[in-house]
């Protein structure tokens, strides 16, 4: 699968980042990834990303978020930040954008990857990016129940979520969803690490849930380096190397900088 890269990852590209998000200092070897899942799936989704990831020497730790509120889930993360040895990249789908915007604070995180991802900026929220534009048909986020808690309409989990996976496999995720609390999607960030660490972001250009021009304007505001990749929402699961690609192209990236 071919990678439209729209920034390439030049000598021009790290001095447009050191005038933002700085590169400062060699960190060492970036081995530590750890991949932090979104809402309405868990960290299963992974899977075949963990796989060539470690395949090719990485440590990789996936994060099962809780889902309950934006600060469960940050401190779920960063329990795990806090067992790593050495430098991180932390990686995050959707909703888990915003989760790693917030816990990418944490002085071992050296840099991010957003999949199909939100990137809020301090004050913002990730509902906030989400209505921002009008959904797709296809789109199957449900209002919050009374207890709060958005869930995915099954009936439109394959062609809104998953489209590129098969049926069977959709199905299956609809059924073992993780409904999401309002308290996280509407949490407002009280940090953004992109502001002063690098990021790269996967722009699913087939996504119906995250419309893909949203995607862009977070990615373009926030000086992230921008890949293009033909998929769905869950393209980390339908695209897996593709996307392990970036997050690799990423790692070795940062581990180069002086």
């Amino acid at each position: 699968m071919k990678i439209h890269t729209r920034i390439a990852l030049t000598l021009s590209t790290l001095l447009a980042l050191a005038a933002g998000p700085s590169l400062a200092g060699p960190v060492g070897a970036v081995k530590n990834i750890v991949l932090v899942h979104g809402a309405y799936a868990d960290g299963s989704g992974w899977a075949a990303v963990y796989r060539l990831l470690t395949s090719d020497g990485y440590r990789v730790t996936g994060v099962q978020n809780p889902l309950t509120s934006l600060d469960d889930d940050v401190a779920t993360v960063s329990r795990v930040l806090a067992r790593q040895d050495g430098p991180v990249l932390l990686v995050g789908h959707s909703y888990g954008g915003a989760v790693i915007t917030q816990a990418g604070v944490d002085p071992k995180v050296v840099g991010l990857v957003y999949v199909a991802a939100f990137e809020p900026a301090v004050g913002e929220s990730a509902l906030k990016w989400a209505i921002s534009e009008p959904p797709a048909p296809e789109n199957g986020i449900l209002p919050p129940d009374a207890a709060g808690f958005s869930y995915y309409d099954p009936a439109k989990f394959h062609a809104g979520f998953a489209a590129d996976s098969s049926a069977e496999l959709a199905d299956f995720m609809a059924a073992s969803q993780i409904p999401v609390s309002i308290k996280a999607l509407g949490a407002p960030l009280t940090a953004a690490a992109w502001t002063t660490k690098p990021s790269w972001g996967i722009v699913a250009t087939e996504d119906k849930s995250i419309n893909p021009s949203i995607e862009r304007a977070m990615y373009t505001r926030a000086k992230t380096t921008i890949s293009e990749i033909p998929g769905s929402h869950t393209i980390y699961i339908s695209q897996p190397k593709a996307v392990a690609t970036v997050i690799e192209q990423a790692a070795e990236q940062l581990s180069s900088a002086q």
